[in-house]
């Protein structure tokens, strides 16, 4: 299936203005898995699909490194800029400010309350990419580019010592990715991240064996 289906026209449009930075956790592939993953749970909770594809192609338009102390403006950002450009596309009003608070409400960071199914949905797509697997790889990608060490050899598990996630990846378990699952929006997201919650399990159970 191609991706952004059936939508192709959509994203021909949105995509050169989709992407902002060279960060490998926000590309394409970050942007087809969201939209897979929204698909799927728009299958049991409904939503307005075509809103869902422009939140989608739109939500990281403008990006902010993990580390800055604009972190949690980016998504207002990105939803300002995606009414701007949805305007241009003669959207209607209504559509385009659905699509904005969307993408402005699904960041962790900004911890706004979305308001609307095509918010919770979005969201809910959007930090299932943040764990199970995909979100393992993601962790210790950005770990990498904040220059951080992989965990602590002397506490991998941090038992005698606080958490610390800007200096040990491993840490960004505890402090962020296991208590995601709690704060998903649909059911249909919650059943989804309990299983990816599961295997990210699996994977600190395995690697403390390993170290």
């Amino acid at each position: 299936m191609l991706p952004f289906q059936p939508y192709q026209e959509l994203a021909q449009e949105l995509l050169p203005l989709t992407l902002d930075g060279d960060d490998g956790s926000h590309d394409v592939a970050h942007l087809h898995r969201v939209w897979k993953n929204v698909r799927q749970i728009s299958r049991n909770e409904g939503g307005d699909l075509r809103i869902l594809c422009a939140a989608v192609l739109l939500h990281d338009c403008v990006t902010v490194e993990k580390n800055s102390p604009q972190r949690h403006l980016a998504s207002r950002m990105a939803a300002e800029k995606a009414a701007t450009t949805l305007a241009k596309l003669n959207w209607a009003t209504a559509d385009i400010e659905k699509t904005a608070h969307a993408i402005e409400a699904h960041s962790f960071s900004a911890a706004i309350l979305p308001q609307t199914l095509e918010a919770k949905i979005l969201q809910d797509a959007d930090r299932l990419d943040a764990i199970g697997m995909i979100g393992v790889a993601r962790c210790f990608y950005i770990g990498g580019r904040m220059r951080s060490a992989l965990y602590d050899a002397a506490d991998p598990l941090a038992q005698r010592r606080q958490y610390d996630d800007k200096r040990f990846t491993l840490d960004h378990f505890e402090t962020k990715l296991f208590k995601l699952q709690d704060k998903f929006q649909t059911s249909t997201g919650r059943t989804l991240a309990a299983q990816r919650t599961a295997r990210m399990q699996r994977f600190l159970n395995e690697l403390q064996e390993e170290v």
